[in-house]
């Protein structure tokens, strides 16, 4: 009987414990995106240009220069 209740408190910790996990860990990712969106929009976008496309494009210049760079390294 008393590993039972023992069992069950630990189930209620656990879920207490994950669940503020995940809050802390949902508003951590979401200001860093906020952030991380504000300076592509000032310091990183083109004229014109959205914050997603930019993103894409960024991506896509560094997949240029990463295979670029691995060429010359063969």
């Amino acid at each position: 009987m008393a590993k039972s209740k023992l069992i069950k408190a630990n189930e209620k910790i656990t879920e207490k414990v994950t669940g503020a996990f995940g809050k802390v860990q949902d508003s951590v990712v979401g200001g860093y995106s906020k952030i991380e969106d504000k300076f592509v929009d000032q310091y990183l976008t083109k004229d014109g240009e959205s914050i997603a496309d930019a993103k894409a494009r960024l991506k896509q210049e560094q997949a240029d220069r990463k295979a670029k760079q691995d060429l010359h390294k063969q």
